[in-house]
């Protein structure tokens, strides 16, 4: 018999329960680390006697690298190494419980087996996987909801807008779809870190702390040929426009056709969904935190400085900025190198911003060590730290004369309103609190002092702590933009400017005003509108001025994100100027998504889109976009007719669900005159 090639059951079924893996669809093995799981094979004669496996990853593996590992049949679980313990055994086969240790490499492992003095037979291969489940592992996870949400869960809903209005949209993540496992292991493996060292690379694959930052790494094409191209530019020609994608599945699937080609395009949310949906299919529980007002602090100074000329128009000076939002990525593991406090969530970020150690890579940083303004602790500490604390010094900036000078400062402008999906709910939870002590509290400026003096800045520039001999004039003049009225995609921007006199004598003031199309990261695109007035305020008096920016102004000039920026420079006569300036997102209009009848397994479902074109206008080039991990394989695309104006226009499809449970419909529509407008649906698929 010992000739023959050992026929393997792997039991997939059952391993993949005990597991947590009966998600993945496929046909080899995948299992946890440090937890049993059970084979038979047949093929050794005399089985139970002196049988020795060998478990073996990575293209040299050896025991010193822990890539590895040989053992024989003992009565008992090891708890340091790989143990079998014989389950039974007959005349013809053999049943064994394998365990792999706590901290274990992850990835694709050959198992054989070695009878007597016999040369070793191969059993097959197997992937094992981070365990969430299990104490012993550097990914534990206590609650089991949370590990349902942030491993299991393949459907997701990442927040944007802006502080003041804070919009959401779903994505499907699909880590357990098709070939997304293959993908994320071929992703390890075409790392500089695998390629500079591919020894040393697969032994460190045992620390989520390592992987975290090589993924943050390879989920961006910069230095690698990662998986996503980043595109700030408005301009999306020979790719996709970043808001047009729906879920990470597409995007990975064609990184692995294109022969590893990076895909166009992303912007922050699409690295970061995407890096989410790598680390779940690994098990590394992990979601995704959006940042509002978030700082990009180029120059390490936990400053950021924005320029305006005398007509009130945002320059494009200096490297640094401030988003209406950001999009990054917590992943929860124990820190070992810096102590238990410091363990829990972990901050990693793939969108390209600055360089760490040499390449495009962002954390982990932890989240306790951000709060406490423990900046010097790795890694990228002071970069996540601004991103959340940063102070905005405001300057009028003469480009004649090359003269700045400061406008005003503000220490409460940045990181607003962090947000996440709540567990098990599609609610928004409010995460500001784990990031940094109360805005304007005497511990919050504490925390930030303490973090200026551990990156040697104390002796800097403090605009937010004005000496005595050269405290900044205060403005005689207050002012601000209230929105009046609906902010939405095809109608007109209604504003107010609200100016108040501060002092008890009448001021003239001249109120130079521009409105630009923006992307989010707040880059000016077009100019869309501008005017000047000039006003007399009487002591103490408070005056509205209304500003209406109409469609057919901004309707050729919006980008896909939808944003305008909105600035008057107030000039005081004998007096400072004052910048008032508002970011605004418009809405797009509504889709609404029915499914009609029960949903059920294999059972073909019907499913009613609808759409009304609120404009006086026809719209055109009409692309209806769907996907729903286990509603459908891949991505449907409908054309639909033109629609004249208020016309509604009704789509109706078919779906087959392939397994029961809550699954998410995600939608995404498209026109000459609407970008991607998108919505979501829960779907209760039963057996």
């Amino acid at each position: 018999i010992a000739a023959t090639q050992p026929r393997t059951d792997w039991h997939l079924k059952e391993n993949g329960r005990e597991h947590h893996t009966s998600k993945f669809s496929s046909e080899e093995l995948i299992v946890r680390r440090g937890q049993a799981f059970t084979i038979t094979f047949n093929g050794t004669e005399r089985p139970e006697q002196n049988l020795i496996f060998i478990a073996e990853t990575g293209p040299k593996p050896s025991k010193a690298t822990k890539t590895l590992a040989t053992f024989d049949i003992s009565s008992t679980v090891s708890k340091e190494g790989w143990s079998a313990v014989l389950q039974s055994s007959s005349s013809s086969s053999v049943s064994i419980s394998i365990s792999s240790p706590h901290n274990a490499v992850i990835g694709r492992y050959r198992l054989s087996v070695q009878s007597g003095s016999s040369s070793p037979q191969s059993l097959g291969t197997f992937v094992l996987l981070f365990n969430p489940w299990s104490s012993g592992d550097d990914v534990f996870m206590p609650n089991t909801a949370e590990c349902e949400e942030y491993v299991l869960e393949e459907f997701g809903i990442i927040f944007a807008g802006n502080k003041n209005h804070i919009s959401s949209f779903g994505w499907n993540f699909g880590q357990f779809q098709g070939d997304i496992l293959n993908i994320c292991l071929s992703i390890m493996d075409r790392s500089l870190y695998y390629r500079q060292d591919p020894i040393t690379d697969v032994s460190h694959r045992h620390d989520p702390r390592y992987l975290g930052r090589v993924l943050s790494a390879m989920v961006n094409a910069n230095d690698d040929q990662g998986v996503v191209l980043g595109n700030w530019s408005g301009k999306y020609e020979g790719g996709k426009n970043p808001s047009s994608w729906t879920g990470s599945g597409e995007i990975l699937q064609s990184w692995k056709k294109s022969g590893y080609k990076p895909v166009k395009y992303g912007q922050c949310w699409v690295f970061a969904a995407v890096l989410t949906t790598v680390l779940r299919c690994l098990g590394i529980p992990t979601r995704t935190i959006t940042n509002f007002s978030s700082a990009h602090d180029a120059d390490g100074n936990l400053r950021v400085d924005e320029f305006y000329d005398a007509d009130g128009n945002h320059l494009e000076r200096g490297a640094d900025s401030v988003w209406n939002f950001h999009v990054w990525n917590e992943s929860w593991f124990t820190r070992n190198d810096l102590g238990p406090s410091y363990s829990g969530w972990q901050v990693l970020d793939a969108t390209p911003q600055e360089e760490s150690g040499g390449i495009y890579q962002c954390g982990p940083a932890s989240r306790h060590a951000i709060k406490e303004g423990e900046v010097d602790l790795d890694y990228d500490g002071p970069f996540v730290f601004a991103e959340v604390n940063a102070d905005c010094m405001y300057w009028n900036y003469d480009s004649a004369t090359g003269k700045k000078t400061l406008i005003f400062s503000k220490s409460t402008e940045i990181g607003a309103s962090i947000s996440t999906k709540a567990v098990g709910r599609d609610n928004r939870v409010d995460v500001t609190r784990d990031y940094k002590y109360e805005e304007g509290s005497a511990k919050e400026r504490e925390i930030f002092k303490k973090a200026r003096k551990k990156l040697g800045l104390e002796d800097k520039f403090d605009p937010t702590a004005p000496k005595q001999e050269e405290v900044v004039q205060k403005p005689d003049i207050s002012g601000k933009f209230k929105v009046a009225g609906s902010l939405e995609v095809g109608k007109d921007v209604n504003l107010l400017l609200v100016l108040e006199n501060l002092q008890s004598d009448a001021k003239t003031v001249n109120v130079n005003m521009t409105a630009w199309s923006t992307l989010y990261t707040r880059r000016r695109v077009n100019q869309i509108w501008k005017d000047s007035i000039s006003v007399t305020l009487a002591p103490k008096e408070e005056k509205q001025f209304p500003i209406k920016i109409k469609y057919p102004e901004y309707q050729q000039q919006l980008t896909t994100d939808k944003t305008i920026q909105v600035t008057a420079l107030c000039h005081v006569e004998d007096g400072i100027q004052v910048l008032v300036k508002r970011n605004i997102t418009l809405d797009n209009p509504a889709i609404d998504i029915q499914v009609l009848g029960e949903a059920k397994v294999n059972k073909e479902l019907l499913v009613e889109v609808t759409f009304t074109n609120p404009i006086d206008a026809e719209v055109k080039d009409c692309v209806l976009q769907v996907e729903g991990s286990d509603l459908l394989q891949g991505i449907l695309e409908l054309r639909i007719p033109p629609l004249k104006a208020s016309e509604k226009s009704s789509t109706k499809f078919k779906l087959i669900p392939s397994e029961a449970g809550p699954k998410h419909l995600l939608v995404n529509f498209s026109c000459d005159k609407f970008a991607d407008i998108k919505t979501f649906k829960m779907v209760n698929v039963i057996n």
